[in-house]
């Protein structure tokens, strides 16, 4: 549809989209439910889209007392994860007439500060992506509603909490290896104090303990190739027999297991099976290619945006993890006769 010279109205959107102005103000007001249908309300907002229309949100927002904007802290913007969080919930938010503004917090997991004169008067919302509900405090203080990503569910003082099923992650990691033959693991674990990596953790000693014969040993390193490098360097030159698989945190520490693994003259999946856990664009950048658990970093930002609206109109927000699926790639094979 071509868009107009001048400035499109609602009345131009309403005579694209077939329906009354006032049904266009509800739909991009965002107060269309039970009011106009699905159908309808996609088509406006398509209509909106085509033109290039955008409300007069500054005039509305005086008179309603709200700013239809949305604050997501994430512990920083080095992780393509957060940046598909981030993705998903903008893609959300501008269907709602919302914005979304980025913070990587200063303090990565740790306590965020405002970064507003006063947040409470700038925002109608506060999303906070893998970090303890109690870091945001400063921001959001006990007014604003909170919507917790990749956190912990119990006792949150958040108003829901979006998670991905990290548990069924990494049982289909533990069930893959144990399949193939494997018993003699090394947990690369993520050195970060984060709930999250805890569940990592609880599950692949839950799942290696019901295999008799089966042993795991546990390394912490920073998230950062570099440092699982040194990690795992050390710990291969430490006497015994070498594990036969390694089950990493996250893509990083797998890359840093795969140097390490091959700096020591050993082979990937030859000698040592390598699993990740993210599968972010790494993943198939190194060779072999990784098999690790692919997370939809998108589908955690829209869920998590969807859960504050619902929150916002007094909606119960949906419950239930997001699917994870194990994607199976070069880096595992059954352990050598050696």
């Amino acid at each position: 549809m071509a868009r107009s010279s001048t400035r499109p109205t609602s009345r131009d959107v309403a005579q694209a989209a077939g329906v009354s102005q006032a049904a266009v103000s509800l739909v991009l007001g965002d107060k269309w439910r039970g009011r106009v249908s699905e159908t309808t309300a996609q088509r406006v907002r398509q209509a909106a889209r085509d033109l290039g229309y955008r409300p007069n949100l500054a005039a509305r927002n005086l008179r309603l007392g709200h700013t239809r904007t949305v604050l997501l802290v994430v512990p920083a913007l080095t992780n393509e994860f957060f940046a598909g969080v981030y993705t998903g919930a903008a893609r959300v938010a501008a269907d709602h007439g919302f914005g979304v503004v980025l913070y990587p917090s200063p303090a990565g997991i740790g306590p965020a500060r405002d970064p507003f004169a006063s947040a409470q008067a700038a925002l109608d919302g506060v999303i906070a992506s893998s970090m303890a509900a109690d870091a945001v405090d400063e921001i959001r203080g006990d007014q604003l509603p909170l919507v917790m990503l990749d956190s912990d569910p119990d006792g949150s003082p958040g108003a829901a909490t979006v998670n991905l099923d990290i548990t069924d992650g990494v049982r289909q990691i533990a069930e893959h290896l144990l399949t193939l033959g494997h018993r003699r693991f090394l947990h690369v674990a993520a050195d970060v104090a984060s709930w999250t990596f805890d569940v990592r953790a609880r599950e692949l000693a839950a799942r290696t303990a019901a295999v008799p014969g089966t042993s795991v040993r546990t390394i912490h390193a920073p998230l950062s190739i570099e440092a699982a490098l040194t990690a795992v360097e050390a710990a291969l030159a430490q006497p015994g027999p070498h594990p036969t698989a390694m089950v990493c945190d996250d893509d990083k520490l797998a890359a840093g297991a795969y140097k390490a693994i091959r700096r020591l003259g050993l082979r990937v999946p030859d000698d040592i099976s390598v699993t990740g856990l993210d599968d972010l664009a790494l993943a198939t950048a190194i060779d072999p290619e990784l098999t690790t658990v692919r997370l939809d970093a998108e589908a955690v930002g829209e869920r998590g945006m969807q859960a504050l609206l619902a929150v916002l109109e007094g909606r119960t927000p949906d419950a239930g993890d997001i699917p994870v699926e194990l994607v199976v790639r070069g880096s595992t094979a059954p352990p050598s006769a050696s």
